[in-house]
């Protein structure tokens, strides 16, 4: 029986500290599978600054089976991800962080799972968040939360883009040519038969995330607009509230001055009403601007990342 190759994507930035740290564990962890199957490790450089990349270089003229990708900037790590995707040519692909947050020792299990042939993919889910903020972790759950009301497909809370697939989950994968990638919901987007190995979080090996809250909630506003219009209709259903509510206010002061003999309240209602409305129009074109950036970048069509060096 032929060895089935494993590709393992791996998008780094800024990740020099880890790396040969990174490679031993993968080395390792893969050794149960030894004469079942054979890999390759894909090191995707998302534009590091502080060496990533030369010691990519070390590790390639060490072991034949490390690869590497070097992007011509930082383009994210989406595009990074991709990068790799289109890059390697293993029977089934593993994607998974450089800071062994993503523990590679549940490699050989998702193996075996996939292996069974009742599975199209093993997806890695925390089932704690032990080490991060609280803060950090409330916002995370509402996120998947709003994601699976927003949706039309269910987000795992928890999720990781650490997962091991087979080919043709990682063709579907690539056959989603959009610009603005959210990979999570790519994942729930395409379908197949999945599943969810929950573990314990593990900490950083090495290192600061990259992530900060901002970040995080830019990355969560991305995922939104690119898997559901409902902002959109909502917008729609504000706007409509709100000038129901002022059509009720006109005709209430009409009717308290025409039929009461009541003043008209001055200043400070008028400034307050043109607050509220100025605010409301200033959100509800945001919402509506945020879709027509997508559609902007969308027809540009520009490449999502460049390669400048590849072994």
């Amino acid at each position: 029986m032929p060895l089935k190759r494993i590709s393992l994507i791996v998008p780094c930035f800024n990740e020099a500290e880890g790396l040969e740290e990174l490679y031993r564990t993968v080395v390792a962890s893969l050794k149960p599978l030894e004469g079942r199957a054979d890999f390759e490790l894909w090191l995707v450089d998302d534009g590091s600054r502080d060496g990533s990349l030369e010691v990519m270089r070390r590790l390639r003229g060490q072991d034949s089976r490390v690869h590497y990708l070097s992007l011509s900037r930082n383009f994210g790590k989406e595009a990074a991800m991709l990068a790799g995707l289109e890059a390697c040519g293993g029977d089934v692909v593993v994607v998974l962080d450089a800071d062994l947050q993503d523990p590679p020792s549940l490699i050989p299990t998702m193996f075996e799972l996939l292996e069974s042939g009742e599975w199209d993919c093993v997806a890695a889910r925390r089932r704690t968040r032990t080490g991060e903020s609280p803060l950090r972790s409330l916002a995370a759950r509402l996120f998947y939360r709003l994601m699976s009301r927003l949706s039309r497909f269910p987000m795992e809370d928890g999720m990781r883009d650490f997962r091991m697939m087979t080919r043709t989950v990682v063709d579907a994968i690539l056959s989603v040519k959009e610009v603005n990638r959210f990979s999570k919901g790519i994942f729930c987007w395409i379908g197949y038969r999945v599943k969810w190995l929950d573990y314990d979080n593990v900490e950083r090996s090495h290192g600061k995330s990259k992530w900060s809250l901002w970040s995080l909630f830019k990355y969560g506003m991305e995922g939104i607009v690119s898997f559901s219009v409902i902002p959109l209709y909502l917008a729609c259903l504000v706007g409509a509230l709100a000038c129901f509510a002022a059509m009720a206010l006109c005709i209430k002061t009409l009717i308290k001055t025409l039929c009461f003999g009541e003043p008209v309240a001055g200043y400070t209602t008028i400034l307050v009403c043109m607050t509220f409305f100025c605010g409301l129009q200033f959100l509800l074109t945001g919402i509506v601007g945020l879709y027509v950036s997508k559609v902007y970048m969308e027809v540009k069509r520009r490449p999502l990342y460049l390669i400048k060096e590849k072994e």
